[in-house]
């Protein structure tokens, strides 16, 4: 079984397993990879790769219950970009601007830069509700083998301090790009501008495609006080305990950069200060988002469990700050469990 067999396999069983075990008394983790997050009224959401894009709510950040999919048919435009498209959608990103929440999310051969980010808006984020209904825009920005040398996968989502919109995204390849969008939210503004906002350098001797390209991906851009905070992973997901992903910073004044991290060196010549990385209990853990919410400022990501399979986890750790910079307790990857009610 390949290893793109392998990733789809474990994300259709969590996703079987969340829906049986969503009635029961006992809880069960949530299991999730990629997650982002955003609050609606009194209710927090969590969207993660899956199906259609699964997605699980919440009162306290504690129990959660099963949503839904996004979408229950694949886009349309799904199978001229990727042919062979699966029905996993990947990597998605969540903002709310004048009254819409805008989902984004990746259509992607795995390893391969064949890819597209597309977008979908709705008015609420309650399926109860009457006017609850994804209305998809369509592709957002498409990479295409031999054309380009970056990969359109793992959108991120960042208002600067000019109310200008930006969409960071990436993996592999030669970096991590940064382009800004235009009013709409759903194309590329004209005239365009791009950045390379990180990178890292290629393994030249590698035999398979994509890791032949730095291991970097899943941008996410936060702004706090006077920086802009450019997390991102680094080295290898999705290979259950034997993952060694972990999550590496650095910050700018403006929200092109250039990223700094601690040492003063930049993210766009393979630098990053580890935010945290694995331990034995959890070997691997990436593709993090960052929110305040009430006033406290979180970290979100997956994290891979070694006492159970090395399924991926949803964790949501809270974020303090030392001098400027990010900090969160590793010791809270044990004590924040999330549960599935």
């Amino acid at each position: 079984m390949s290893l793109r067999q392998q990733i789809l396999k474990t994300l259709s069983i969590s996703a079987l397993s969340l829906c049986c075990f969503a009635g029961f008394a006992d809880a069960k983790q949530v299991e999730v990879h990629d997650p982002v997050m955003t609050k609606e009224g009194d209710t927090y959401y969590v969207f993660s790769t899956g199906p259609g894009i699964t997605y699980y709510q919440s009162k306290d950040l504690v129990n959660w219950q099963l949503s839904g999919r996004v979408f229950k048919d694949e886009p349309s435009w799904a199978q001229r970009v990727a042919p062979g498209f699966g029905g996993h959608l990947w990597a998605p990103d969540i903002i709310q601007k004048d009254g819409l929440f805008y989902l984004y999310y990746s259509v992607s051969a795995f390893g391969k830069n064949t890819s597209g980010i597309g977008v979908t808006v709705n008015k609420t984020l309650d399926p109860a509700a009457k006017d609850y209904r994804w209305v998809d825009q369509g592709i957002v920005v498409q990479s295409v083998p031999q054309r380009d040398d970056w990969n359109a996968i793992d959108p991120a989502i960042i208002k600067d301090e000019n109310n200008d919109y930006w969409m960071s995204f990436g993996s592999f390849w030669a970096g991590l790009k940064l382009v800004k969008l235009d009013s709409t939210l759903t194309r590329i503004a004209e005239p365009q501008e791009w950045h390379t906002i990180a990178a890292r350098p290629r393994n030249a001797k590698s035999t398979i495609e994509g890791e032949r390209n730095g291991a970097i991906e899943a941008p996410y851009i936060f702004h706090k006080n006077d920086y802009y905070y450019l997390f991102v992973s680094f080295d290898k997901c999705c290979r259950a305990a034997n993952s060694d992903y972990n999550v590496r910073v650095g910050r700018a004044t403006k929200v092109t950069g250039p990223y700094l991290d601690k040492d003063g060196n930049d993210m766009a010549q393979g630098a990053g200060s580890v935010v945290i990385k694995g331990n034995k209990d959890w070997p691997g853990l990436g593709h993090n988002a960052a929110y305040s919410f009430d006033g406290k400022d979180y970290l979100v990501l997956h994290a891979y469990e070694a006492a159970d399979k090395g399924i991926q986890k949803l964790r949501i750790l809270p974020m303090s700050w030392q001098d400027g910079w990010p900090l969160v307790n590793p010791s809270d990857l044990n004590s924040h469990i999330t549960q599935l009610k």
